[in-house]
């Protein structure tokens, strides 16, 4: 069946409970970590073209950090947790306690840091996504980077090979009393995979 416009809302609306079932597992998961309460906002879920993510993380030439891995399964594809520097200090220091990065350096506890909460929110995402549509899906060990967007995408068509034409971001809000930090978190499915994804959650194409 082909996939009408009014069909978008309900896309996306399944989407944003696969976005919210992953945000919970997340904030229980760091919460078990840290041993300290941490909550997530409700998050922003689109869909959007590839090309259009490094702008949405301040433009091709911003310094981020990137935690990136390959998804394996039924429905292969990529993810990527980008963070702007600023964005990742007051995570470091309102949830993690650390006095982070104030010379633009990141030592490798604090890096580790990074690349756990990031390895934590894409196994919250990927396993409400993969209860939802019955599909097997594992993430490989992630990687992680400090530098500009377009590079570190770049990097990613290299290392993983084709990316699919359209990403899914779930905007990520960490929320520790009264202090909040921001990521950008996307599912980059491989071309086959989309189609896979959108009948197993019951979207018609």
């Amino acid at each position: 069946m082909k996939l009408f416009r009014n069909d978008e809302a309900f896309k996306l609306d399944v989407l944003r409970e696969v976005g919210n079932i992953g945000a919970g597992n997340a904030a229980t998961a760091l919460s078990t970590l840290l041993n300290k309460p941490v909550d997530m906002a409700v998050p922003t879920v689109n869909l959007l073209p590839f090309e259009a993510i490094a702008e949405r993380v301040g433009g091709s030439e911003a310094v981020v950090i990137a935690i990136f891995l390959r998804v394996e399964g039924d429905a292969p594809g990529n993810m990527f947790f980008i963070i702007s520097r600023e964005q990742a200090r007051r995570l470091l220091r309102d949830l993690l306690g650390f006095s982070a990065g104030e010379n633009e350096e990141y030592s490798e506890l604090e890096l580790s840091a990074l690349n756990e909460i990031g390895n934590i929110l894409a196994g919250s995402y990927l396993s409400s996504l993969a209860d939802f549509t019955g599909l097997r899906m594992s993430p490989t060990v992630p990687s992680l980077a400090v530098d500009m967007a377009g590079a570190i995408l770049s990097y990613g068509l290299l290392q993983f090979g084709t990316m699919g034409d359209d990403a899914l971001l779930i905007e990520t809000t960490f929320l520790e009393g009264q202090q909040e930090a921001e990521g950008h978190f996307f599912l980059i499915p491989d071309p086959e995979s989309f189609e896979k994804l959108f009948r197993a959650l019951g979207v018609p194409i």
